[in-house]
């Protein structure tokens, strides 16, 4: 009974559906099924190629009718049904490869893989792509370029599952080296021809690491793209801009494209500038940020042309577009963008200078606090009234999604700036914009710290800056630079005065039973290492000291060092913090570098930063002399062995040595 009744409720569904759609799609509909019955019916074939049209002309007045029809795609039982014989069909027609027909057949092929839902495509993908691929050395241009797009779109919307299956396809049929010889061969082809080949090879390049070198290797195929950058055509700068980033995601590859020199880097800076349509702007900033992953090539586009790139970079970050909360739209995507490449700061070298002279601390603020200049016009603010603009402002949640980067700018700026450097003096209004950027960091990472602290704490909203701001302050207190450092903790002993000692008691607890446990997930590491940096933020604070170390705060921490030696806690800087996840990340090949600032291991750079501190502490408390010695003990051989493998190796990164 329950069986016919769901049944019937099914049958009854289908057919609201069927109803729900245009009287023109069924007739359509009809049309193609007869036109279908024309040929074999199991596995469609028919070498007669008036019928070959016929069919052709039904399935694309189906798709273009079910594509302008929004009901069509929301209800597919009609396509479902029609999707194998459709696809059977054109697959038959095109493998004939009928001359006058191969022309109107990829053309249709284009509309089935932008129209149809992948899944339905599944089941003869692979056919697909042989098929493609096959077409593409075709003599007709009106051929080749269709099947290039039809393809370009099949790859771009792969699932995970099926790349590893079609990218083996594409290495049997040895497309890259079809697409390469048709690049360098239409030099007398429409510019169409050069656009769809050159978008479907940076498709496939960014899918298929191991192609991207040789392809690089082929002097004839790089010549033929550095003529094409003396090309105005914004479509052209595109698609270049995209070939040449899939390219430098191979590290070798970028390194040579380096070596090129300062016309092809100008290219890039150029591309970033406000002359071009946002599009363009997006893929220049990303085609930088592959090939400035390393401080070897950064410090060697610096030497070319670090002025121009980092004035662009400024320039980016500067356009925060119309729109005042949200950055879904093209003046927040090159907002983004810029985002991500001004973390070119985490190498030292003289463009800092260049940023903190160009504003960077006024760019950073005005991300932070909307309108700032209508509230902060005076030069000179009293603390009350900065505490007070800068709370207000935080409160208001402006681009809230782009903090994590703020934060990281920030620190990497502070971090490398000198003892004997002093960024208040750039302008006027520089010492009020890092007073200001200082209190939003401090209050941002003070209530994370009160929620982190917590055992129980699982449902913070902010995971995306926790990690971001309570690392710029930790890197602030440590600032070479005296008025940096020394400010930061005024701010954050100011602000902590009623909640210091329970937020510090309640993160030694955290993490002392938090270090305890035999596995750990995602959100246990976040919490491990934000009260980690949390700790050592408020070990540099002179009334704080006694209670850490009264507290057996060294041994918690100690005891947390432990278990990294011992390798049963590894925790990388992307786990805990999202923003560092880019498809640029996961598709990279041949980087060999030293990772983050901190190593692979973030908590055993902070708790061994973290145990530098208590050294010095124990030093300073005349009662406490032998505290830090006997703490270490059990871990004396290990930490020893760590710390001259550290010393003595190149391997490590800058901010562990």
């Amino acid at each position: 009974m329950i069986h016919s009744t769901v049944k019937s409720a099914t049958a009854s569904k289908e057919k609201d559906n069927y109803r729900s759609l245009s009287s023109h799609i069924i007739t359509l509909h009809r049309r193609l099924l007869h036109s279908l019955n024309l040929g074999t019916r199991w596995k469609w074939q028919s070498v007669n190629i008036e019928v070959q049209k016929n069919v052709l002309r039904s399935i694309a007045a189906f798709l273009d009718s079910i594509s302008a029809d929004a009901r069509a795609t929301r209800h597919t039982i009609i396509v479902k049904e029609s999707a194998a014989d459709i696809l059977g069909a054109l697959l038959w027609i095109l493998q004939c490869k009928n001359e006058p027909l191969l022309s109107m057949a990829s053309n249709v092929a284009v509309k089935l893989v932008s129209i149809l839902p992948s899944p339905l495509l599944q089941p003869r993908l692979l056919d697909l792509v042989y098929c493609l691929s096959s077409l593409l050395s075709s003599h007709q241009v009106e051929v080749a370029i269709p099947c290039a797009t039809a393809l370009n779109l099949v790859i771009s919307n792969l699932s995970a599952t099926s790349e590893k299956a079609v990218i083996e396809a594409l290495k049997e049929t040895e497309i890259s080296i079809c697409i390469v010889r048709n690049i360098k061969d239409c030099g007398a082809q429409k510019i169409e021809y050069f656009l769809e080949m050159a978008s479907l090879l940076s498709t496939i390049l960014l899918r298929w690491p191991s192609s991207r070198f040789p392809v690089c290797n082929d002097v004839e195929l790089m010549k033929v793209l550095a003529n094409m950058r003396t090309r105005t055509d914004c479509a052209i700068k595109l698609v270049l801009l995209k070939l040449y980033t899939s390219l430098a995601l191979c590290d070798s590859v970028a390194q040579k494209l380096i070596e090129d020199g300062k016309v092809f880097l100008q290219m890039i800076v150029q591309a970033m500038g406000k002359s071009n349509p946002h599009d363009v702007r997006i893929e220049g900033f990303r085609l930088a940020q592959c090939l400035l992953r390393s401080q070897e090539n950064c410090l060697k586009v610096m030497n070319l042309c670090g002025e121009a790139l980092v004035d662009a970079i400024i320039c980016g970050m500067r356009e925060t577009g119309p729109c005042s909360k949200k950055i879904e739209n093209n003046y927040g995507s090159v907002l983004v963008e810029a985002c991500k490449l001004a973390q070119i700061t985490r190498w030292a070298g003289n463009h800092h200078i260049r940023f903190w002279k160009q504003g960077i601390d006024e760019v950073l603020l005005n991300l932070l606090i909307e309108n700032i200049h209508d509230q902060s016009s005076e030069l000179v603010l009293p603390l009350e009234k900065q505490i007070s603009v800068v709370k207000e402002g935080l409160k208001l949640n402006y681009h809230v999604a782009l903090r994590s980067y703020v934060w990281d700018i920030l620190g990497w700026l502070t971090i490398h700036c000198g003892e004997n450097s002093n960024p208040c003096s750039y302008t006027h209004e520089s010492e009020l914009h890092i007073n200001l950027l200082i209190l939003c960091a401090c209050f941002t990472f003070v209530d994370a710290i009160q929620k982190w602290c917590r055992i129980c704490q699982n449902d913070a909203d902010d995971n995306f800056q926790s990690e971001p701001v309570s690392r710029a302050v930790l890197m602030m207190i440590y600032s070479p630079c005296n008025y940096i450092s020394s400010h930061a903790r005024f701010v954050l002993s100011d602000i902590l005065k009623v909640i210091g000692n329970p937020c510090l008691k309640n993160s030694l607890h955290t993490l002392d039973y938090i270090s305890s446990l035999k596995s750990y997930s995602s959100f246990d590491k976040l919490q491990l290492v934000i009260n980690l940096i949390g700790l050592t933020c408020l070990s540099s604070l002179p009334q704080y000291q006694r209670c850490i170390i009264e507290s057996r705060g060294i041994k918690t921490v100690v005891l947390l060092v432990q278990r990294c030696l011992s390798n049963d806690i590894h925790v990388e800087r992307p786990e805990v913090a999202p923003h560092l996840h880019t498809v640029f990340h996961k598709r990279s090949c041949c980087w060999i570098g030293k990772g983050d600032w901190e190593g692979s291991n973030v908590l055993l750079f902070y708790g061994m930063w973290g145990l530098a501190e208590f050294l010095h502490q124990c030093g300073l408390l005349l009662d406490n002399p032998l505290e830090f010695t006997r703490e270490v003990t059990n871990i004396k051989t290990q930490l020893v062995n760590e710390l001259h493998e550290v010393c003595s190796s190149t391997s490590f990164s800058p901010g562990v040595k």
